[in-house]
C-alpha cells in the first residue's frame, strides 16, 4: 500500500471510530497515568474483565504517588483475579522511578516512558500518543491483523520486522491532530469488526472498499502467523491443610506468581501414602482434579484436604474468613474453601 492510498483510509477510519467507539472508562479524563493503568491491565486480559478492575484500581490508587507508596500485599490483593502479577509489581517499580527521577510527574518523552520498568514499545506508544498527542504509532495484535488484511500482506505478524514495517507505514500519516483517534481507530476496528479466525464483519467495515484481502478472498488466510509452541504441562499437588479453624498459606517468593500467596504445594502428583509421610495427618481426603492455564504453561492439578494433628511452623495460619484478605492466585483458588466450585 502506498502513502496516497493510506492517506485515503485515514478519514473514513477516524470518522467510523468517532461514531462507533465503545464507552470505556479509560477514555474519559485521559491522562498518562490512566492510559498506563488501562494498557497494562489489558495485556492478556479481555476488555469486559478489565472495566471493573480499572475503576476499582483508580478509586484506590488515583495517581503515581499512591501507587508508589501502597504496601505490596495490598497492591497484589487489589490486582487479584487479573493474573500475570509481574505486571503490577513492575508498575509499582515504575511509579517509584517516576517519583524519584521525575518528581512525581509522568515523563512525556517516548524514550523516557519506554525506559520505565514493565513498559514496552506498544505501551510507550499508547501513552505518548493518547495522553501527549505525539505522532507515535502503537501497534498491537488487532492493528497487525487489520493492516495485514487491508494491505493484503502475507508477512508473518509474529516477526518483529513485520511489526516494525507496519509501524513505519502508520507513522507516515500520523499527526499531532489525528494520532489519538487514528491509533485507537485501528485497534477498535480490530476489536469490533476485523475479528480473528476468519470471522470479520466485512459488510460493516469502513475500509471494505480498500481491503485487498477481501477483494482477493484471502480473509481466512490473512494475517499469516507462525504457529505457537504447545503449552508445557506441569503436574502439581495442592495441600489444603487445616488445623482447628485455620488454613495454611505461604508466600510464593520467586518465579511464576511470585509475591502472591498460595496453599502449600509440590511438583508432581503425589499418592495418599506419599502425602502421609509429609504431614501429621489426622484425616485426609482427595480433592477433585483441576486444570489452570497460563499463557505458556498448563497446570494439571490434584489436591488433598488434610486435617493435621498439630500446627506446623513453616506456614502462615489464617481463618477461613481471613483467606479473602490475601492475594491468592486463581490457580490456587480452585481449592480455596471460600470459592464456589
Amino acid at each position: 500500500m502506498n502513502q496516497v492510498k493510506l492517506n485515503e483510509i485515514v478519514e473514513p477510519l477516524i470518522l467510523w471510530y468517532q461514531q462507533n467507539k465503545r464507552d470505556l472508562p479509560w477514555r474519559k479524563d485521559v491522562t498518562a497515568y490512566r492510559v498506563w493503568v488501562s494498557e497494562i491491565m489489558l495485556q492478556q486480559t479481555r476488555v469486559e474483565v478489565v472495566k471493573d478492575y480499572y475503576v476499582r484500581f483508580l478509586t484506590k490508587l488515583p495517581d503515581v504517588k499512591s501507587l508508589a507508596m501502597i504496601e505490596e500485599d495490598t497492591l497484589l490483593k487489589l490486582w487479584e483475579g487479573l493474573g500475570y502479577y509481574r505486571r503490577v509489581r513492575n508498575m509499582q517499580q515504575a511509579a517509584k522511578v517516576i517519583m524519584e527521577k521525575y518528581h512525581g510527574a509522568f515523563p512525556n518523552r517516548y524514550d523516557d516512558i519506554l525506559s520505565l520498568p514493565g513498559i514496552g514499545d506498544y505501551t510507550a506508544g499508547a501513552i505518548s500518543s493518547l495522553a501527549f498527542h505525539q505522532p507515535v504509532p502503537c501497534v498491537d495484535g488487532n492493528v497487525l491483523r487489520v493492516l495485514s488484511r487491508v494491505t493484503g500482506s502475507t508477512k508473518d505478524i509474529s516477526n518483529a520486522k513485520t511489526k516494525e514495517y507496519f509501524k513505519n507505514l502508520i507513522t507516515e500519516v500520523l499527526t499531532e491532530k489525528n494520532v489519538s483517534d487514528l491509533n485507537q481507530g485501528w485497534m477498535e476496528l480490530g476489536a469490533l469488526i476485523c475479528l480473528p479466525n476468519g470471522k470479520p464483519l466485512c459488510e460493516d467495515c469502513p475500509l471494505k472498499e480498500y481491503c485487498i484481502a477481501r477483494k482477493e478472498n484471502k480473509i481466512e488466510l490473512i494475517p499469516v502467523k507462525r504457529a505457537k509452541n504447545p503449552r508445557r504441562v506441569e503436574k502439581r499437588t495442592i495441600f489444603l491443610l487445616r488445623f482447628q479453624d485455620c488454613y495454611a498459606i505461604q508466600k510464593r517468593e520467586t518465579g511464576l506468581l511470585a509475591r502472591t500467596y498460595e496453599f502449600p504445594n509440590v511438583e508432581g502428583h503425589l499418592t495418599e501414602k506419599q502425602v502421609e509421610t509429609m504431614f501429621p495427618c489426622k484425616e485426609m481426603r482427595p480433592l477433585p482434579k483441576r486444570k489452570h492455564i497460563f499463557s505458556h504453561i498448563e497446570w494439571d492439578l490434584i489436591g488433598y484436604s488434610i486435617e493435621i494433628k498439630e500446627q506446623m511452623k513453616d506456614y502462615l495460619w489464617v481463618t477461613q474468613e481471613k483467606l479473602n484478605d490475601y492475594s491468592i492466585s486463581s490457580a490456587f483458588k480452585k481449592y480455596d474453601p471460600n470459592e464456589k466450585k
